[in-house]
């Protein structure tokens, strides 16, 4: 009680306080020593032995969140300009194949990928993208932009140094990146949904591990939910723009650029630039061992490239690095959205 009065004194519920308490490292086995059944329970007793403060009194239950509409319509207008922008640019260049010269067109693009970026940012500093002051990092947003590179240059390169280059001009695959950009609108609704649902569970439940076990499916149910909304969006880029890259590898960015705001949301950035910074590294060490292999007695390097290249095509280089990064994510956030402590505020 007086280590953490603190907590105590501020709480609303005793679930607040378990989570508090789970937040500082106190287990069921913790609880045990003071002869309580659980975290829980422990809990409990010390929100109805220590006072809250003055002024402040608690309330048994806590108010339920009250549904703001217009701030709602204004994170999803956000949300949809990326998307929006990248449509209207690839109408634009596709209307005007064949009359734009070379300088024009190059305008356009910029110009399209400016108004993207710039909604891009405004979505994930607003709504349920938005994480809190000093949770984002820069190193997270420059794996996070190598990443959505490559997707427009990386198989471009692997094929150019493949034959012998790299040389000359870079062939763009827009596709994957347009579906990426009308995602972005669905990852805000599924982080949005995940978080209403984890919080009525944390309201609803009465123990930790009750929340846990509830918050696990809601959790990969949102994972499956966003991967299914973005493998069709990319079936229809591929059809409306034309072939090009790997829809395999742009569904696994999805999915490891959703995990990766959700941990960094819910305050876990330093796993979420990690997953990022291992799928970037993965990439750029496949081209990398490719030009080393060359050197003389050195070929045994490119060997592991040439067999995934050779059982997959080069869309199987971020494939796996997208999806073995996306897989440890979802594994470490199975665990740490699971936790009452992740999904409450101060």
């Amino acid at each position: 009680m007086h280590r953490h009065r603190d907590l105590c004194e501020r709480a609303v519920d005793p679930l607040e306080i378990a989570a508090g308490l789970e937040a500082h490292g106190v287990t069921d086995r913790t609880a045990a020593r003071y002869r309580h059944r659980d975290v829980f329970s422990l809990a409990e007793e010390l929100y109805a032995r220590v006072p809250a403060v003055t002024g402040e009194p608690a309330r048994a239950v806590p108010p339920a969140p009250v549904r703001d509409i217009e701030t709602r319509a204004v994170w999803s207008l956000l949300a949809l300009l990326p998307g929006a922008a990248c449509t209207a640019t690839a109408v634009v260049l596709k209307l005007t194949e064949g009359t734009l010269g070379g300088g024009a067109r190059l305008t356009v693009s910029l110009s399209g990928a400016l108004v993207a970026f710039l909604g891009l940012g405004l979505c994930l500093r607003s709504g349920p993208l938005r994480a809190p002051e000093g949770r984002s990092s820069a190193a997270a947003t420059l794996y996070a932009g190598w990443l959505l590179g490559y997707v427009l240059y990386g198989q471009a390169l692997l094929d150019q140094v493949l034959s012998g280059g790299p040389e000359g001009p870079w062939a763009l695959t827009p596709a994957p990146l347009l579906g990426l950009a009308l995602a972005v609108a669905p990852a805000a609704w599924c982080a949005h949904l995940f978080s209403v649902h984890a919080h009525r569970r944390l309201t609803g439940s009465r123990a930790l591990e009750e929340f846990a076990a509830g918050a696990r499916p809601l959790l990969l149910g949102t994972v499956a939910l966003f991967l299914c909304v973005l493998s069709g969006l990319l079936c229809l880029a591929e059809l409306g723009y034309g072939g090009g890259g790997s829809l395999v590898a742009a569904a696994a960015l999805g999915v490891l650029l959703l995990l990766a705001r959700l941990l960094t949301v819910h305050g876990f950035p330093e796993p979420a630039t990690t997953g990022l910074a291992a799928a970037c590294a993965v990439e750029a060490a496949a081209p990398a061992l490719i030009l080393a292999g060359r050197l003389p007695g050195l070929d045994v390097l490119a060997r592991p490239v040439y067999a995934v290249i050779e059982a997959g095509g080069t869309g199987a280089v971020p494939a796996i690095a997208c999806g073995a990064a996306a897989l440890g994510l979802l594994i470490h956030a199975t665990v740490a959205l699971s936790r009452a402590s992740a999904h409450t505020t101060a």
